[in-house]
């Protein structure tokens, strides 16, 4: 006999049926897929029993590419057609790459897109293309082990990733057929596994160091709300630089120049990974390196070695651990608990340098591995609705502000840094000119008050504005960032309603230390940057009363100026325009006030003679 379902009024009417999501840490060394089933999150492994997954994909010339340990496996022997750490590449240019590291084990090539492509026997091929590898393979692992279609993932991705780097990563789950209900902040994803295993509330600061980025973000947790206060980072500082170190170390003992072939480079990155690793649990290690001549140089390293080595590294993710916490308003003695996440944070360095800063004993009871993807499976499962009851609450920041250039190359900024997303800013603009029907919209990134200093993202152009009189248009500009960062704005003209908008998709993002750089500049030339946004802005007023008052003059000056008023007046226009091109911006303030005053006479004659125009010809009775 069929049996009907029940379900009570109200639930669906399969109320056991579970939506299959998962949360996939796309890793630059690792990755991983995780899914909550029977209540529980958990990492998913592989037909061999393996939940990490190399981020590693060998190409070949005619057959399909090879993802993982296999491939992990040829990197040594077969390195140009062997993409390692290609997160590191994702929304970057060549230029930016070539910051990475003195040298890379790749034939790169140029792209008018401005992403760069490595050559391979199967083609030439994007870092977007070769993270759709790995998401693929992560996708048919879940559905093997779930046993169905994927509702939907939630990828994870550094905070510290520009707009450029999160598009390039969306990119990527799109070519692997994903649907990705949202990007989320790694930091944010661990501290939704962590925290909601413990129980813990209060500011809490995650320290993500994995293979090839770092990520601090500093956390306020209560009742479930998972709020990140502040977020700083290095998008290319990790566990590679740590072997990159080591490598070179090695070449300098062994003799091995530094042109040595790309076979050779691979070894000894491979060679100095393994040291890392190995000394995590022992005092010293010994290795055989293999030479170009086939000969072997066999060498030592142990821990003291390795902590003199890396100690500069470490001590550089400090830096960014000192501006969150600013940023954050937050001092060291309020945060309870140090949360450790990614496989570089097992180097024992790390555990007492980090401890040392935040004067507390760092916590990596949660796999450090794997707790980035099982926060993010919890999420997930919330936001397919497996959870509607949760009251789970993520709110993530943005790394740095976003804003439009002003009159005068200023910025003004819209959204400022560490705002919660998502998150829709709108700010009231106006015409500089009379008639003008079109409005020119640049928006930009940064903390600088001038454009110059800033990050150009994007320019679109407003049309059709009614004519009017300078300042009288109301344009209404509106910046949208989403959950998962990504910024879209709007121009809207209030009177006609005519709109046009953009969304921001940079062709690659920014530079290694770039949003570092950024935010310190900003800080180092507060004063300057001020006296410099001061002067552009009384430019700008300087140059709005003298065309003003140079359109009244050529309208009435003949009429209502004697020949030596007029004079007066001419001289001094003259005098502001020559002390405008200085770089005394109180010096020009006192000179506009200056002809604002000489002009009062002449305004006032020209308000009489408008009033008497309107009155002639007309009676007292008319007024009435």
């Amino acid at each position: 006999m069929a049996l009907l379902q029940i379900s009570e009024p109200g639930q669906s009417a399969a109320p056991h049926q579970q939506r299959l999501a998962v949360g996939i840490d796309l890793g630059t060394t690792n990755s991983l897929v995780a899914s909550v089933r029977s209540g529980i999150a958990e990492t998913l492994p592989d037909s061999d029993g393996e939940h990490l997954l190399s981020s590693i994909v060998r190409y070949l010339a005619d057959a399909s590419p090879v993802v993982g340990a296999e491939a992990k496996a040829a990197a040594t022997t077969d390195p140009l057609n062997t993409i390692v750490s290609a997160k590191r590449f994702l929304g970057r240019g060549v230029d930016d790459i070539k910051t990475l590291g003195s040298r890379l084990p790749y034939e790169f090539v140029d792209a008018d897109s401005g992403m760069p492509r490595l050559k391979t026997v199967a083609g030439v091929i994007s870092p977007v293309e070769v993270s759709a590898e790995i998401l693929k393979n992560l996708k048919k692992r879940a559905e093997d082990s779930l046993g169905g279609d994927l509702t939907g993932a939630v990828i994870t991705v550094p905070a510290y990733f520009d707009d450029a780097q999160r598009q390039a990563t969306k990119d990527a789950a799109r070519l692997a057929d994903l649907n990705v209900l949202r990007l989320l902040n790694e930091p944010t994803a661990a501290a939704v596994a962590y925290g909601l295993d413990k129980g813990s509330e209060g500011i809490i600061a995650v320290y993500d160091l994995g293979g090839g980025t770092f990520d601090i973000s500093i956390l306020r947790l209560n009742k479930g709300v998972f709020e990140v206060l502040a977020t700083a980072g290095d998008s290319a500082l990790g566990g590679d630089d740590m072997d990159r170190l080591i490598a070179e170390c090695i070449m300098e003992q062994a003799g091995i120049s530094d042109d040595a072939d790309h076979q050779q480079l691979r070894r000894l990155m491979k060679v100095a990974c393994d040291a890392k690793e190995i000394l995590t649990d022992v005092e010293k290690t010994s290795f055989n390196i293999e030479l170009e001549d086939g000969s072997f140089w066999e060498g030592e390293i142990d821990r003291e070695q390795l902590h003199k080595l890396v100690d500069p590294l470490i001590r550089k993710s400090l830096i960014p651990c000192r501006r969150a916490l600013s940023d954050a308003g937050v001092e060291k003695s309020e945060v309870l608990e140090v949360v450790l996440v990614g496989g570089s944070t097992r180097v024992p360095r790390v555990h007492e340098l980090v401890g040392e800063f935040f004067e507390a004993t760092p916590h990596s009871e949660i796999d450090p591995d794997r707790v980035v993807a099982i926060g993010a499976s919890m999420q997930a499962d919330v936001l397919v609705g497996n959870k509607p009851d949760s009251d789970m609450l993520l709110l993530d920041v943005i790394p740095l502000s976003l804003g439009l250039e002003m009159m005068g190359g200023l910025s003004e900024k819209i959204i400022p840094r560490n705002t919660t997303i998502p998150v829709a800013r709108a700010q009231e603009f106006t015409t500089y000119k009379d008639g003008q029907t079109a409005l020119a919209v640049h928006v930009v990134q940064g903390e600088r008050e001038l454009v110059s200093d800033c990050r150009s993202l994007a320019r679109f152009e407003l049309r059709g504005i009614p004519p009017m009189a300078a300042g009288a248009a109301r344009i209404r500009v509106t910046f949208q960032v989403d959950a998962d960062g990504l910024l879209s704005v709007t121009a809207k003209e209030q009177e006609t309603g005519v709109e046009s908008s953009v969304q921001v998709k940079p062709s690659y993002g920014l530079s290694d230390n770039e949003i570092s750089s950024m935010i310190k500049d900003s800080m180092e030339h507060a004063r300057d940057d001020m006296d410099a946004r001061n002067l552009r802005e009384q430019q700008v007023e300087t140059d709005r009363v003298v065309e003003a008052l140079q359109v009244a003059l050529d309208a009435d000056g003949d009429k209502l100026l004697n020949s030596e008023e007029r004079a007066e007046l001419d001289s001094a226009v003259v005098k502001v325009k020559e002390v405008r091109d200085g770089d005394d911006w109180q010096k020009l303030k006192e000179a506009v006030a200056a002809l604002n005053r000489a002009t009062t006479e002449f305004a006032a004659r020209r308000m009489n003679a408008s009033i008497q125009s309107a009155l002639a010809g007309q009676s007292l009775d008319s007024l009435d």
